[in-house]
């Protein structure tokens, strides 16, 4: 878990501006994480009512420690919400890219019903670029066996919820690009 927070520390914010840049985060009352890992968006949530759900126990045990948030161990394809509750702001930050793309549908389809009406579905996640570069490298190197193209993305996003913004974006150090990333906004649909 540290060396996977030291390697992480110089990109965590740097992913996060995609979010920022649209004024996500200051708008979020009720937040559902989604594969929240060891807590490291949740200082991000300071004045909402958050919950971060993650399937790994030990890294819900260290963020309940770390944060004294709500932290629920569970796998999200089974996750039911507190009846009556449903969440404005449902984030997944670099997570379907562990996910196979059956299971990706299912997630996604699931995480629709637990969000409000008014509400969006955040998603930050791994691509894998169409051409050789460090990026690409990378991107076959992480630990997340599922990252796709852009397109896949998409069309993956868009069987569940209606786009609101779909922006690619890279991650750099030194001005290159180590990985590109996507983010995703979308509204549940009819």
């Amino acid at each position: 878990m540290a060396a996977y927070r030291l390697w992480q520390a110089p990109f965590a914010e740097q992913k996060l501006d995609a979010v920022r840049r649209h004024g996500g985060f200051s708008s979020a009352r009720r937040v559902l994480d989604v594969g929240c890992g060891p807590g490291i968006n949740t200082r991000h949530f300071r004045n909402a009512d958050y919950v971060g759900l993650e399937i790994d126990p030990a890294y819900v045990a260290f963020a309940r420690r770390r944060y004294g948030r709500t932290f629920v161990q569970a796998d999200v394809r089974h996750y039911t919400a507190p009846e009556g509750v449903a969440f404005d702001f449902i984030f997944a930050n670099s997570f379907f890219h562990h996910v196979d793309d059956e299971s990706v549908r299912r997630i996604l389809a699931h995480l629709s019903t637990l969000l409000t009406t008014d509400g969006h579905v955040h998603v930050l996640d791994l691509v894998l670029p169409r051409r050789p570069s460090p990026a690409r490298f990378l991107a076959r190197r992480d630990r997340g066996l599922y990252p796709r193209a852009l397109e896949d993305w998409h069309r993956l996003f868009a069987e569940s919820f209606e786009p609101v913004l779909f922006e690619p974006y890279p991650l750099t150090l030194l001005g290159i690009t180590l990985w590109e990333m996507v983010y995703f906004k979308g509204r549940r649909r009819g």
